[in-house]
Formats: C-alpha cells, sequence, structure tokens
C-alpha cells in the first residue's frame, strides 16, 4: 500500500464462491478455509460481519426490500420491483419498517469471529455497505435512476437511510473489533464491462456523499480502506482516491480503460488489488500462462498492487491448478 520494497507483493485469494470451495479444498489437499489460505501463502483474512434478522443472515442483503419474494436465502436483487417503486414523497421515506442494527449485530460475535483469525493476517472486516446497489434495489435498478434525475429528493432521502443504517452497524462491529481490525471492505459496483452504469457527475452527486462518511468513519478507528467496485470505473477512480480509498478493488483487467498499465501510468501514486483476469485467463487459461501474466504485472508494480483474482469471488469454472500458479508465481521472490 505504502509503495515500500518488499521481497514479493502482497496476495489475497478474495472470497471464493461456496460452489468453488470443494475443488479447492480437493486440489490442495485441505478441508477448511483456515487450511487453504495457509497452502497457498494468503496475505489477507476476510472477516465478514455477523448480522442475523428475521430476513437475512447477511449484512448485505439487511432490506427487505423486493415486493414480490422467491423464498431464496438471503434474497437480494437490483431489478426486481422495490418498495419505494411507487412513491414520490420523500416524506414517505420513514413508511418502509428499516432495520435496527443494534437489534442483529451481537458485538461478542463480532469479537469472537475476528478472534478466531490465524496470526501473520492483515485482518479485513467485510462490511461492504453498498448503499448505492441498495437504494437502486430499494426502488429496482430502472425506476431508480429515472428518480434519480426525476426525483432526486426522494433518491437521497432514501439513500442516507441506508448510509445511517450502515453507519451504525459498522459503528457495533467497529467499537466491538477495536484494535484488531487492520482494513475494511466497502464498495458500490458502478461500472459496466465497457463504462459507469452513471455518468461521473452522478456519481459525485449521489454515491459519494455516503462513500465518504462511510470512509471517515473506518479511518476514525485507524483502518484502513478497499473499496470495491466492479467494471470500467477509470473516470472515477480519482474521487475515490480523494474521498479516502486505500485500494481500489479490483483491477478488472478486461474491463474499459482497466489494463493495469494504464492504471499505473494514470494513477502511479495509487494501490490496486486484483489484476489477474478472472473472465477469460484465470477461467480457460493455462498455469503456465498465469504465471507469465503474474510476472509481467509484477515488473510492472514491484509494489503498490495487491495480486488476487480480478473479482473478489472465485467461481467452480476456475481450475484450482491456475489459482496455485498464482499464488506460487506471486510468492516467488524478485530479484
Amino acid at each position: 500500500m505504502r509503495h515500500h520494497k518488499v521481497d514479493y507483493p502482497a496476495s489475497w485469494l478474495g472470497i471464493p464462491d461456496k460452489a468453488a470451495l470443494p475443488a479447492l479444498y480437493h486440489y490442495f489437499g485441505v478441508d477448511n478455509m483456515v487450511a487453504l489460505k495457509a497452502k497457498i501463502n494468503d496475505d489477507i483474512y476476510p472477516v465478514e460481519m455477523p448480522y442475523n434478522s428475521p430476513t437475512s443472515n447477511a449484512i448485505y442483503a439487511a432490506f427487505d426490500f423486493a415486493k414480490k419474494k422467491h423464498g431464496l436465502p438471503d434474497e437480494r436483487t437490483l431489478t426486481a420491483p422495490g418498495f419505494f417503486e411507487d412513491y414520490s414523497d420523500p416524506a414517505d421515506v420513514d413508511k418502509f419498517d428499516w432495520p435496527n442494527p443494534e437489534k442483529y449485530i451481537d458485538p461478542e460475535l463480532c469479537r469472537k469471529v475476528v478472534d478466531e483469525v490465524p496470526e501473520g493476517y492483515a485482518v479485513m472486516g467485510v462490511v461492504w455497505s453498498a448503499h448505492f446497489q441498495d437504494a437502486c434495489a430499494a426502488f429496482g435498478m430502472e425506476t431508480a435512476l429515472m428518480n434519480m434525475m426525476l426525483a432526486p429528493e426522494l433518491f437521497m432521502a432514501v439513500t442516507n437511510k441506508i448510509v445511517d443504517f450502515y453507519l451504525r452497524a459498522n459503528e457495533i462491529f467497529y467499537e466491538a473489533t477495536r484494535g484488531k481490525l487492520h482494513a475494511v471492505l466497502i464498495g458500490n459496483d458502478l461500472g459496466s464491462q465497457n463504462g459507469l452504469m452513471i455518468s461521473p457527475e452522478a456519481v459525485r452527486e449521489f454515491v459519494l456523499p455516503g462513500t465518504r462518511q462511510l470512509v471517515q468513519q473506518a479511518k476514525r478507528f485507524g483502518l484502513e480502506v478497499m473499496h470495491h467496485s466492479c467494471g470500467s470505473i477509470h473516470d472515477v477512480i480519482p474521487d475515490l482516491i480523494e474521498a479516502g480509498a486505500d485500494i481500489i478493488h479490483p483491477i478488472q483487467a478486461l474491463a474499459a480503460r482497466m489494463e493495469p498499465d494504464r492504471l499505473k501510468n494514470d494513477f502511479p501514486s495509487a494501490c490496486f488489488c486484483g489484476g489477474v483476469d478472472a473472465q477469460y485467463l484465470l477461467v480457460h487459461g493455462s498455469p503456465d500462462e498465469v504465471r507469465a501474466k503474474v510476472r509481467e504485472l509484477k515488473a510492472l508494480f514491484p509494489t503498490g498492487l495487491v495480486f488476487s483474482p480480478s473479482h473478489e469471488a472465485i467461481l467452480k469454472d476456475i481450475p484450482p491448478a491456475n489459482i496455485e500458479a498464482l499464488f506460487d508465481e506471486v510468492c516467488k521472490a524478485t530479484h
């Protein structure tokens, strides 16, 4: 992060999809995540904030906005109609039954899950706090994006309630684990494959105010901030850095204008995470091709890059041999 000289770069496995774990465990001869991370010499240990409510067991699905229920666990959808779809008055924002995080976050459990992390890792609290995505789900995405232009006061009233929820939730988690976390992962998906989903100006008006509050809160607890957004977000990277993000995650290498060499040239003092393409290379490439890409990235980023697949959720279509090649090549000393 600090661009100091290192013997080999930092790395992060990410948060593999549950469907990917059996093959990974079998290939590496382990039966749990602790053993897997030790086997590949991973550096970051993510800990999701424990959250348990009548409607969700995941903080990223805390809001029960969907009008039509599908019976899925921790259901979260952006494209289905949301609770606020037909509302127009900002004063109606309290008609939704907003959850109270004090009821559903147990400080003792927060301490327990962090205390269980083995020694030797950078411990990263995963709180997401995806206020923009949740605001889109609150209306249904199409309606939300129209309301940003046609009913901005209503959109921001809903957004502010969401941000307030996350600030209260994060405060419980950070206070309970004070001095035990090193970093925190927050974020919103703002990019598509070819560009931002909304204009840079809309990001600055509707998204970044909440982001700044969330980042500033983490900083008050002495935490480094990794900010996540998939896709092509080149145009707002300076804004995320200005908002206080210490690490930009991920480098989605095949997204437009997100090539590692471009990012290194355009933002030489920034720190990134990702870069090893999980859309094509890790899925279809050979271990030798993965190693070649890692060597290329190490030459470009001798420091300032946390090596990782270009999305935090490894899917089951990635051969474990390619994960082995990635981490083995990262850990070779730089000469």
